[in-house]
């Protein structure tokens, strides 16, 4: 198979004659325990046409108004496509370039992944890989909305695996038309698009069709019998709902309608994983409400078989830290450590919590009743090798910047 063809051109709606710096939210499954941040967002958004009112943000979900808020927003969708919001780009990508909060560039080619070529299941080898293990509850909301829903917007973010960087020069020196250029609430930085068509969306394809090619990739894996060439950063479980919901709709229809049908394609944005302004951070593992008295040497205990020189981490409670140095890829080290939290737990009771920062974290752990894990730096180069031997890696393994350089709602496309 060609790889290439997991990612296409296709027909992209960008939004004509609106503030778009009203019109452009974050991805719904940020600030979920800051209600402060979307209480301003609303207030800030009002009555102007805006995605905001095209999503339902996961902080809201608890609100006694919930149901009624995703009852509204195919309606919603409905209205922006019958006033005639959208221009209708055709058979193109959409290059995009993102300031981030902290000042930096992050370049991205927007597309359309083939669902298809895609499976989020841990056994699975398809080209298109999850990076996580999913949280299968949050999915079935996402279902439901989008099997009634005529547009999606994109949060997704998926890597490519591209050291000397040839798909995103080639997107950047072929890019034409300036679609927007807008500033985004919230100290989100700052979006342009340009439209990439014709022999510029060829220019990409050849790219993508090259990184693929059978000899580069067991040049750089060591092995071609389960290719990745598109690994999921942001956005599994809604690229999960969309490969649930089209699996069922794909039930329905004949052979020559699967073919050619909307609802096979995922809005998302490619981003090659070697861009400078692309870091990981580790998100660590706190257990709240435990005896932490036996932590230090529970973990020496359990993680003695794989004791070696490779990754090392910190065991923290209230009477210090212990670092342990284990080996193998990130993710077999993050689900051992994943084990041990759940084995102790259950011996000593508690609840985990996964941790942002550094600082927060160590300062948690050093409160009474608590113990906790100082996850690993991940680097990004072990992503795609990992995934490669491992599978996809455990829940909450690593964060790509801070909440407010995450993917903002702008772009849409016809599903229905």
């Amino acid at each position: 198979m060609n790889l290439a063809d997991c990612f296409l051109p296709g027909e992209i709606l960008i939004p004509r004659n609106v503030d778009l710096r009203r019109w452009a939210v974050i991805a719904c499954d940020q600030f979920t325990a800051d209600p402060d941040y979307w209480r301003r967002v609303d207030e800030y958004v009002g009555s102007a046409p805006s995605t905001l009112r095209l999503m339902l943000p996961e902080a809201w979900l608890g609100r006694a108004d919930a149901a009624g808020l995703e009852a509204a927003i195919p309606e919603n969708m409905a209205a922006c496509l019958s006033e005639g919001l959208f221009e209708r780009l055709e058979d193109s990508f959409v290059y995009v370039e993102r300031t981030l909060s902290g000042g930096g560039l992050r370049r991205g080619i927007l597309g359309l992944l083939d669902l298809e070529y895609y499976d989020y299941r841990e056994d699975s080898c398809s080209p298109i890989h999850a990076t996580e293990g999913l949280v299968t509850e949050r999915l079935p909301p996402r279902v439901r909305l989008r099997k009634a829903a005529p547009l999606e917007l994109p949060h997704l973010v998926v890597f490519c695996d591209d050291p000397a960087m040839t798909v995103m020069e080639r997107a950047s020196a072929n890019a034409g038309r300036l679609l927007y250029d807008t500033p985004l609430m919230e100290g989100g930085g700052r979006v342009r698009g340009r439209q990439l068509r014709g022999a510029g969306a060829q220019a990409v394809r050849e790219a993508l069709e090259a990184l693929g090619d059978e000899d580069v990739l067991r040049r750089r894996y060591g092995k071609t019998d389960s290719p990745v060439l598109y690994a999921v950063g942001d956005g599994n479980h809604s690229l999960a709902a969309a490969k649930q919901s089209w699996e069922a709709l794909r039930e329905t229809l004949t052979p020559e309608e699967r073919q050619r049908h909307p609802a096979r394609f995922a809005l998302a944005e490619l981003v090659d994983l070697h861009e400078p302004d692309i870091r990981f951070e580790p998100i660590h593992r706190v257990l709240f409400d435990t005896d932490p008295a036996p932590f230090f040497e529970a973990a020496e205990r359990w993680f003695a078989p794989w004791k070696g020189q490779g990754r090392p981490f910190r065991c923290m409670t209230a009477a210090g830290e212990r670092v342990l140095t284990v080996d193998g890829t990130i993710g077999e080290c993050i689900g051992r450590c994943e084990a041990f939290l759940e084995d102790f737990r259950s011996r000593y009771g508690g609840a985990v919590d996964y941790i942002h920062g550094d600082g927060e974290a160590a300062s948690l752990c050093r409160a009474p009743g608590r113990a906790g894990l100082l996850m690993p730096e991940m680097d990004k180069a072990d992503l795609f090798p990992s995934i490669i031997r491992s599978g996809p890696l455990p829940k909450k393994s690593f964060s790509i910047g801070p909440a407010r350089d995450k993917r903002y709602y702008l772009e849409c496309r016809r599903i229905l």
